[in-house]
């Protein structure tokens, strides 16, 4: 089986994995416990709360150093900075068309409680419209969220011209950086964001751990109750094997990136021209926007994405229908309508996504699986033509 759904999901690193059981075998404390067991466990854990926000550009020193609150995840993480963040005050709430459902339903949730959310609208490409960005952004904004990098398209967003509009207005910004962070160099700082989302199952690290990077500054409400860890943030028993399995994968990940990128980038080029040389009628998504270097989004006109995704299920390849947060929805990929593409072209879009250990051969194997799965389906859709339907 050929898999090309890293952004869904990825595979955790054998350096991670050997980590993670070092830190399992060294000790079992609860990093809030006051005793000798307790101390080291805290120790650990706050080694790699630093070198996590370190690895991703956040300023660890000093008094008014950036904080690193540990979570389940995005989705967890996402739901606390859009809900912590916006204050009580009501007012305006600005996301992108394009966002993930983990910032769509706590915003959703944030207009039933009578705050005033709007969507900037993307071109074709998927960037985000600046000058509706300008327009919507009035001092009764509370809060802004736009994701980095889009998890269907790859499409990156210019974050940190955005961020220092809002930082200029006083108002706050977060980023969901889920699918950048561990893919490309992504600096807290650098971004003038307020707040970052990240997740270590993005980038060959541990399920189950993710992390808000925010600024001291920033006034941030817990959504969860109950306990009085990471300063009453986000209670609970701090998990610190997967703390170490997610400031290694980071380590991993700076260790590699340069080599890491390039390949991946090189390996996506290929892909899509293997599928272009074929001539069965592909359209690459948002190709002439920045993307991340391991995603490609591909429609097949003419053709049903659930049927293409079953097919080259069975010829062994891994690939998905938009995010996998809403897998086994039939309705339209919700960023492709936003796009506003055309019908048929949202209609039979795959998402393909590569990973750290994905090769060559993985490509090449691919490539021929897909193109032989749609010639196949392109001559039982149209039986009477001998060859595909050209685009």
């Amino acid at each position: 089986m050929i898999n090309l759904d890293h952004n869904a999901t990825t595979a955790i690193h054998p350096e991670v994995v050997q980590a993670m059981s070092d830190c399992y075998l060294a000790g079992y404390g609860n990093a809030a416990s006051s005793h000798q067991h307790g101390r080291r466990a805290r120790q650990v854990l706050e080694d790699a709360r630093e070198g996590i926000g370190r690895l991703v550009g956040a300023d660890m020193l000093g008094l008014q150093a950036d904080r690193v609150i540990l979570t389940s995840g995005g989705t967890e993480t996402n739901n606390l900075a859009l809900c912590g963040l916006v204050g009580t005050q009501p007012g305006r709430v600005i996301i992108s068309a394009v966002e993930h459902p983990s910032v769509m339903g706590p915003a959703e949730q944030l207009a039933q409680h009578g705050f005033d959310v709007c969507r900037v609208r993307v071109d074709s490409s998927g960037v985000i419209d600046q000058a509706h960005f300008d327009s919507l952004l009035t001092p009764a904004t509370r809060l802004v969220s736009i994701m980095l990098a889009n998890n269907e398209t790859g499409v990156l967003q210019p974050i940190e011209a955005l961020a220092g509009r809002c930082r200029a207005a006083g108002v706050p910004f977060h980023t969901d950086a889920v699918q950048g962070v561990g893919k490309i160099r992504v600096h807290f700082r650098q971004l003038q964001v307020t707040a970052l989302t990240l997740t270590g199952h993005k980038f060959h690290g541990p399920r189950g751990i993710g992390a808000l990077i925010i600024r001291r500054s920033a006034q941030l409400a817990p959504i969860l109750f109950g306990g009085f860890q990471q300063s009453g943030m986000r209670p609970g028993t701090e998990p610190v094997e997967l703390a170490v399995g997610l400031h290694h994968a980071l380590q991993v990940w700076q260790r590699d990136a340069e080599t890491r990128t390039a390949r991946m980038a090189a390996l996506r080029d290929r892909f899509e021209q293997l599928l272009r040389d074929a001539d069965v009628g592909v359209v690459v998504n948002s190709v002439g926007a920045p993307r991340l270097p391991h995603t490609s989004n591909v429609a097949f006109p003419g053709l049903n994405c659930q049927a293409v995704h079953m097919a080259l299920d069975l010829l062994g390849v891994s690939c998905s229908i938009g995010s996998a947060c809403a897998s086994g929805s039939t309705e339209p990929s919700a960023v492709l309508q936003a796009m506003q593409l055309p019908p048929d072209i949202v209609a039979s879009s795959l998402r393909f996504s590569l990973g750290a250990f994905t090769t060559r051969q993985d490509i090449d194997t691919a490539a021929a699986r897909i193109i032989q799965a749609i010639r196949r389906l392109r001559t039982e859709y149209h039986p009477a033509a001998r060859t595909p339907l050209a685009r």
